[in-house]
């Protein structure tokens, strides 16, 4: 499953144990056990001071994926420190168009990528943006976030998945046919886990139902020897866990 972009073991690149949603982040090679997961018109003109707007109308984001965020300026010449939310090296090293959406920005603005670089123990990228040329402009762009458009998700290895494309699948005992429930999370781990929302005829079937009656959720690793099936065209997902892997907490 990927977040954004690259292919890459979890704990590498990337900004590890992030959540997805929103997000560019690859999840999901299932071989061996381990899981992997695995996208501007022209540039801008110096930027003028952010002023953040209360009123202004929230941004509807359906359309677009966060890849990082600007946290602050790095050195005097317009440099951009900028945490990634994107398993994918290349949306911060390679140059070309991406998108700003400013604090008080309602859509995403074309914005020009002129180079980058990962500062690995800072799991962070340094990054150069057209227009941008002095410490001070680049200090407007604090809290800043980089996206790309949905549509440009980069293709994936066989056997990856997009963590927006698992989320929302309803997830099968593969045996009975059982419905178990729907994935509502992917979270990152030495194999990433779906978080499953059990659906409410199985916690009643298995004696599971509690008393606050909030639906319970449950982690399964996503690897091949507990989740062997991924359909997407059907919206399904075929899981054989191991005995004791669904039982929740009462």
């Amino acid at each position: 499953m990927k977040h954004e972009e690259a292919n890459k073991e979890i704990g590498d690149r990337g900004a590890e144990g992030q959540r997805g949603r929103g997000t560019e982040r690859q999840r999901g090679k299932r071989v061996g056990g381990n899981s992997k997961i695995q996208n501007v018109q022209s540039p801008v003109p110096n930027p003028q001071p952010v002023v953040p707007n209360t009123q202004s109308p929230v941004p509807n984001l359906d359309n677009w994926l966060e890849i990082g965020k600007i946290v602050s300026p790095q050195g005097l010449s317009g440099e951009l420190k900028v945490y990634p939310v994107s398993d994918f090296p290349e949306r911060f090293e390679v140059p070309g168009k991406r998108w700003l959406l400013r604090l008080d920005g309602t859509e995403p603005q074309p914005i020009e990528l002129l180079t980058g670089r990962y500062i690995s123990n800072k799991n962070l990228y340094v990054i150069k943006l057209a227009g941008v040329k002095t410490c001070d402009q680049a200090e407007t762009l604090r809290g800043c976030k980089l996206m790309v458009p949905v549509s440009d998700r980069p293709q994936l290895a066989e056997d990856e998945y997009h963590v927006l494309d698992l989320i929302g699948l309803e997830v099968f005992m593969q045996g009975s046919g059982e419905l178990v429930g729907t994935v509502v999370d992917i979270i990152a781990a030495g194999n990433d886990l779906l978080e499953v929302k059990l659906h409410p005829s199985f916690t009643t079937d298995k004696g599971q139902m509690t008393n606050d009656k909030k639906q319970k959720t449950v982690l399964i690793p996503f690897v091949e020897a507990i989740a062997p099936v991924v359909d997407l065209k059907s919206n399904r997902i075929e899981i054989t866990p191991p005995p004791g892997l669904l039982e929740i907490n009462n």
